[in-house]
């Protein structure tokens, strides 16, 4: 990233810490490495608020409500784990076990770190008969507390969610469910959240602020912003695969997001997909007009690293 590209986002991090609430991430400025004003156009389904919505009916106890929001999301952005695990929990939360497991299980697929979503995927396979299931279930939890160690801050919650898969296991069919156990931040923490992590990736702390932006995705949901700085942190460690599904997670629900097309575009040349990168390129300064950042950034990254093809 550019200095003058870390000027931007300090500049944007700071003006996104007056905003209370999300979706207010400008698309646009927020992801993008030059850009600092929003794009012209915004998505014509923003799953943020979908997600929102969800979220707002879930802490009431809603769960039909909360169901209906988080298929939408699901349905948008189905690799979204928080999506996935929320939409699973909703079902749980209704007594619908059996459609439960399908989300809860894509939760885990995609964030086998989600102790929320191995428990739950465990009670649930063990309400429904499917003993062997949920052991997998707890072998995965018991691994990752082996792993976790007695100074690990999720200890306690990796020690209950144990207790409680053994429990559901014992009792089999049987099983008593209680309502589903996971704490939803507000909105307001997940914009702060928001502007630490975009601090720390100008302080080149990909890391955490990768740590930082899940946590904000968990309370906002999967705005195009949030992954296309997921997906710039994870390929600053090269970690170009998680980086590539991100800004394609980005670009599904916001096309013309700049900052994921700019970013895509230099993941695409430093993989050697020159075409690709051309290609981002083009439809950059079909969406600018009179020209954009993003598009002189990305431009500037294929004239020096393939001068021959420019």
């Amino acid at each position: 990233m550019s200095h003058k590209s870390n000027q931007t986002l300090l500049a944007s991090a700071a003006a996104l810490s007056l905003f209370l609430t999300l979706p207010l991430l400008a698309a646009g400025s927020g992801g993008g490495g030059g850009g600092g004003s929003p794009s012209s156009s915004t998505p014509a389904y923003d799953p943020a608020v979908d997600y929102q919505k969800g979220t707002a009916a879930f802490k009431t106890g809603d769960y039909a409500t909360a169901a209906k929001h988080f298929k939408k999301v699901a349905g948008a952005v189905p690799k979204d784990a928080a999506a996935q695990y929320l939409l699973g929990a909703s079902y749980m939360g209704m007594g619908d076990f059996k459609k439960a497991e399908k989300p809860l299980a894509l939760s885990v697929k995609y964030n086998g770190k989600m102790i929320e979503g191995q428990r739950d995927l465990g009670i649930v396979q063990a309400k429904l008969g499917k003993a062997n299931k949920a052991a997998a279930q707890m072998t995965a939890l018991k691994a990752m507390q082996s792993s976790c160690a007695d100074t690990c801050a999720d200890k306690a919650k990796l020690t209950d969610a144990i207790a409680k898969v053994e429990a559901a296991i014992a009792a089999g069919k049987q099983a008593n469910v209680a309502a589903p156990d996971v704490k939803l931040t507000e909105a307001k923490s997940a914009n702060e959240t928001y502007v630490t992590a975009v601090s720390m990736i100008n302080e080149k702390r990909y890391g955490e602020a990768i740590a930082y932006l899940d946590q904000a995705r968990w309370a906002a949901g999967p705005h195009p912003d949030i992954l296309t700085y997921l997906g710039f942190a994870n390929r600053k460690l090269g970690q170009y695969d998680v980086a590539e599904g991100y800004y394609q997670a980005a670009l599904n629900i916001f096309p013309e997001h700049r900052g994921a097309l700019e970013y895509y575009g230099e993941l695409k040349l430093e993989r050697g997909n020159i075409a690709g990168a051309k290609a981002h390129l083009a439809k950059l300064e079909a969406i600018c007009g009179f020209g954009c950042n993003e598009a002189d950034e990305l431009r500037r990254w294929i004239t020096e690293k393939a001068p021959s093809e420019s």
